[in-house]
């Protein structure tokens, strides 16, 4: 498996800042040191013409030269910087990346990505452009140019839901959007996706696992795709400062398992997103990443 990093673009936030920036080169470390089987590389930048697949050229003009208005920017979470803009193409690169690996071998992944909250003109909740929205378009894009369509599904188990994803692909038959996630958590506005499962503060184990189990019956139903985006985020998990959920480490393995299970029966190319996560304690966000890789 191929997988696709960047955190050597480190993005220095005020002290007190929530977001673990910190957790992408922990995770690396504990691949190099426990899965060296796993090809790690650096992500490439992704271009101005894979973005504009998917974002205004306003908004991508504004990121790429700190135009963007201070509005947007409170509302990402993140000071522009270029290292800020600079981080933000290497990580939808790194999606590219790995779903053409995917496609190539089965499964690919981004160590970092499922930026789900980023619009076609905005990006929010610490995502700056919406990377599966982009590497979707691309790879549908050169399907198109060999005469072939690759209808996309994506499973979004981040424990927030995917707002700015469902809304990019809304009305749209070849992307199909499936988020579980908690149902008063953030966004407090949300989109509305294909398939969206709210879940109560407090879900343990069985009781979100019975629910995904649902969902992919559903998914089953009414779509057949040929390549699987997995937002696998970490903040479902009970030791998260922001998820509310109350999943065990086992719970955590159980979720990954049924999906990857899922694609490898249907032989669908999958790719790995890390999404969310924000534990209290940051290393227990890495072991529940660690083990998401070992499963697959």
């Amino acid at each position: 498996m191929q997988a696709f990093y960047s955190d050597q673009f480190v993005l220095h936030l005020p002290e007190g800042h929530r977001f673990p920036m910190a957790k992408y080169a922990l995770l690396r470390d504990a691949l190099v040191a426990h899965l060296p089987d796993i090809q790690l590389l650096q992500a490439p930048r992704a271009s101005d013409a894979e973005l504009l697949r998917v974002h205004t050229p306003d908004y991508v003009r504004g990121i790429a030269d700190g135009s963007v208005p201070a509005a947007v920017t409170r509302e990402i979470g993140f000071p522009w910087s270029e290292a800020m803009a600079e981080r933000a193409r290497r990580s939808v690169g790194a999606t590219v990346a790995a779903a053409r690996s995917a496609l190539r071998q089965g499964i690919g992944a981004n160590l970092a990505g499922g930026t789900h909250h980023a619009y076609a003109d905005k990006g929010g909740g610490f995502c700056v452009f919406n990377d599966v929205a982009v590497a979707a378009r691309a790879l549908q894009a050169q399907h198109a140019r060999e005469g072939r369509e690759l209808p996309v599904a994506v499973i979004d188990l981040d424990v927030h839901q995917g707002n700015g994803t469902a809304r990019i692909f809304q009305g749209d038959a070849s992307v199909f959007t499936l988020s579980l996630h908690g149902e008063k958590n953030f966004p407090f506005r949300k989109e509305t996706g294909d398939l969206d499962v709210g879940l109560p503060d407090g879900t343990v184990d069985a009781d979100y696992l019975a629910a995904l189990d649902a969902a992919l019956l559903e998914l089953d139903r009414r779509c057949t795709p040929q390549l699987v985006f997995f937002l696998a985020g970490a903040d479902p998990h009970e030791g998260d400062r922001l998820g509310r959920l109350k999943l065990t480490f086992e719970g955590m393995q159980s979720r990954d398992q049924r999906v990857l299970d899922w694609c490898l029966a249907r032989r669908i190319p999958s790719v790995l997103l890390m999404a969310g996560g924000y534990g209290v304690q940051i290393d227990a966000t890495v072991q529940v990443q660690l083990n998401t890789y070992r499963l697959a």
